[in-house]
């Protein structure tokens, strides 16, 4: 079963007519955003989110996180990386959306079948040995979702560059069935 929106007919007819023309897919995301701009509309909107939410969440291509959580142009800002965990730069792009852009609440959103959760803490080691140099960044690999939600929401509620730590909830999304699962913090 393929978890792309595009059939891999549709993907290897297209990976075809590119080796031919020498397009690549950025080629083919340029050409769509040039058809997305001829009709563009300016909202008007500014940074600040109209709902005054950050979410956090994984960047895996199956969460589409506006349709999942009913959201539109504007609502929310969004922030992903591998396993949606609470890094560093989280925490200095949360601290940014409150302090600079007016945040209040905070969504955390890890997702059944994760991709850290097949890989280790060693992946660093074996990137050392590929390339020579050891990455300055943990994996943050986990085999637990409950788990690591509830560490991330720790992360949040006790940095000090955050202002508004009462409102962080944490869930995990069911990728085959849609549905959202929250998880209650450590008592």
């Amino acid at each position: 079963m393929s978890t792309s929106a595009h059939s891999p007919v549709e993907l290897s007819a297209s990976a075809a007519g590119q080796a031919r023309t020498g397009g690549t897919v950025t080629d083919r995301l340029v050409e769509a955003n040039t058809r997305y701009a001829a009709e563009f509309d300016d909202p008007g909107m500014d940074a600040r989110p109209v709902l005054q939410v950050a979410v956090v969440a994984c960047m895996d291509a199956r969460l589409d996180l506006h349709d999942a959580l009913g959201l539109a142009l504007g609502d929310c800002h969004t922030i992903r990386n591998a396993g949606g965990v609470v890094t560093d730069d989280v925490i200095r792009s949360l601290t940014i959306s409150q302090r600079a852009l007016g945040t209040r609440s905070v969504i955390l959103i890890h997702h059944t079948n994760c991709g850290l959760e097949s890989i280790t803490e060693e992946f660093r080691q074996e990137l050392e040995a590929e390339v020579g140099q050891r990455p300055v960044w943990a994996v943050e690999a986990y085999k637990d979702a409950d788990q690591d939600v509830r560490q991330s929401m720790q992360r949040v509620r006790t940095s000090p560059f955050l202002l508004h730590t009462d409102d962080v909830r944490g869930f995990v999304f069911d990728v085959t069935s849609g549905l959202l699962r929250e998880i209650l913090p450590v008592a």
